[in-house]
């Protein structure tokens, strides 16, 4: 069966939230994330992309059922807190489109699906006069405990769409990790791509 892959914005991404509030818990319970999920809070974090204007949700689905999802939103909608790496080095907010995440069940990969996500964010994001995308990814040691075997970074992939890391541009995000009994601070790392005219 074909998985179907389209762009939501505003109310139509309303219409979504409980199915994809359900499925960012279920896939970033995984390494590297670690994710202990609230399905509330993750309503609430998708309620923003429904209500900021240039906002995209692009969800891919089989048999009426969502297996994946990419999110992004202007920049400027983020919280100072991931400006400030940006501005401290000379870059402009309001030039910059933020990929949220793009997750996609593993019975779903390696059918192209990652891809359409990325060419539709981008094609979004340029669509609004963005200049750059960027996007920003957990920073985990090699030694982690929890870091299955033979488990191999996507740092790859993302070089094959044109992301390249920046080891100035870093924050830190606060959630509750797998087994953990309180949130804790996770370092991140920001990785950029120029978007042709």
């Amino acid at each position: 069966m074909s998985v179907e892959v389209r762009a939501c914005t505003g109310d139509a991404i309303v219409a979504l939230i409980p199915q994809l509030a359900a499925l960012r818990v279920e896939i970033f319970v995984d390494f590297p994330y670690l994710y202990d999920g609230d399905l509330d809070y993750e309503a609430r974090y998708l309620d923003l992309y429904a209500r900021h204007e240039g906002s995209v949700v692009i969800v891919a689905e089989e048999a009426g059922e969502i297996v994946g999802a990419s999110t992004g939103i202007p920049f400027v909608h983020e919280p100072e807190s991931m400006h400030e790496p940006f501005v401290k080095h000379g870059w402009d907010p309001n030039e910059l489109f933020y990929g949220g995440e793009s997750i996609l069940r593993a019975t779903h990969r390696g059918r192209g699906v990652y891809s359409r996500f990325h060419a539709m964010r981008e094609a979004h994001a340029r669509s609004l006069g963005a200049t750059w995308l960027t996007f920003c990814a957990v920073q985990r040691p090699d030694d982690h405990p929890e870091r299955p075997p033979g488990y191999a970074p996507l740092d790859d992939v993302w070089r094959h769409f044109g992301y390249a890391p920046r080891e100035e541009l870093n924050a830190t995000m606060r959630w509750k990790d797998r087994g953990d009994a309180e949130e804790s601070d996770h370092p991140m790392r920001f990785w950029v791509k120029r978007l042709a005219g």
